[in-house]
């Protein structure tokens, strides 16, 4: 089983929503799309699902040619951000309503749903209406449904977006566990980088209706193949800063800052990527250098500490675990963990690790 689009782009008049694509999604995988609000991922969700044609194109399911073929004649299954649940209808009937549709017999339902809603924590709640679930109760009953139809291809549109943080993370660390025994291929679009990070499977990075580099989550994150790729795997944004590497050495442009790269690279000029985390407020690695900075703004969420802060003309953040006050005005010493610097070259390309 595999979803492949071939060439894929789709133009609303003179506007491209989505450049041409080409991305295969195999049987048994979680995919991500990242990307900002109209990065393309919802239009991409809906052209794979069948519910948008490509401009041109051709989208193969299964080894065959689906492209234009009715969303009612595919087996897939879509939960948005807004999750939709039907006001007169019960719990059980809600997750039921796809399998009562085909005509699957009532005992089988009555199974299906049962093992569904154990899953997801909905057992008790079987015979009780939407509004007198909580927001997380009613996501998770639009999960359910989209479960309990086993379709092959399953598409989740934001679909933790609205929901309050703890709930946000339970079911974050949920989803992968709940696909791991279906033959299914689950697409998943986020805004949140630390959404691909926990849920693991493949990432699509995007940005303005292209897909910027697709792969192995944690290679997409380590080894961004540019820095297009980089910026979006980053929240808060990444730190962007150009360097001179000479000798052993390389300096800031202002030589404030110099240390001696853990990657093999020639001399020349190059971009660093850093990305907040590993810059903080204490000592982290075998190879960190201090950086001073004037705070411009201090954000503390009791757990996280976020600095904004400038150096010369560098205006970076910082993410340090725990409270770390410091006062906007105030100049501080900072350490940059060099270990995970990124180094692009003059055509923004990652220089390989090696």
């Amino acid at each position: 089983m595999s979803l492949e689009l071939k060439n894929i782009e789709k133009k609303i008049g003179i506007d491209t929503h989505i450049y041409p694509t080409n991305l295969k999604l195999e049987k048994n995988t979680i995919n991500v799309l990242l990307g900002s609000t109209l990065a393309g991922k919802t239009t991409l969700m809906q052209i794979m699902a069948g519910l948008d044609k490509p401009t041109s194109g051709q989208i193969w399911f299964n080894q065959k040619n689906v492209t234009g073929k009715k969303v009612q004649s595919r087996n897939c299954s879509m939960v948005y951000q807004q999750f939709i649940n039907y006001p007169n209808y019960t719990v059980f009937e809600n997750i039921a309503s796809p399998l009562m549709i085909t005509g699957v017999k009532t005992d089988e339902i009555k199974q299906r749903v049962g093992k569904v809603a154990e899953l997801l924590k909905l057992s008790a709640m079987l015979n009780k209406k939407p509004d007198e679930l909580s927001g997380g109760q009613q996501q998770r009953t639009a999960l359910a449904r989209a479960l309990v139809k086993d379709s092959d291809l399953i598409l989740l549109d934001e679909p933790l977006a609205n929901l309050d943080f703890k709930l946000r993370e339970e079911l974050r660390e949920e989803l992968p566990k709940l696909f791991e025994d279906r033959d299914c291929i689950v697409v998943y679009a986020t805004t949140e980088p630390s959404d691909a990070l926990m849920i693991g499977g493949n990432t699509a990075t995007l940005l303005e209706g292209k897909v910027i580099q697709y792969g192995k989550t944690l290679e997409v994150y380590n080894k961004p193949d540019n820095l297009i790729s980089a910026k979006v795997f980053s929240d808060p944004p990444m730190n962007i800063a150009e360097v001179k590497k000479s000798g052993d050495i390389c300096k800031l442009n202002d030589n404030s800052v110099q240390w001696k790269p853990s990657t093999k690279i020639k001399d020349g000029i190059y971009k660093i990527g850093i990305r907040p985390h590993n810059i903080t407020t204490y000592k982290e690695g075998n190879n960190s250098v201090e950086i001073n900075g004037k705070v411009q703004i201090s954000e503390l969420s009791g757990s996280e500490s976020l600095i904004h802060f400038t150096n010369g003309n560098l205006n970076w953040v910082s993410l340090s675990n725990g409270i770390q006050q410091k006062n906007v005005g105030e100049n501080t010493k900072l350490y940059m963990n060099t270990d995970e610097f990124l180094y692009f070259d003059q055509n923004n390309r990652l220089v390989n690790n090696g």
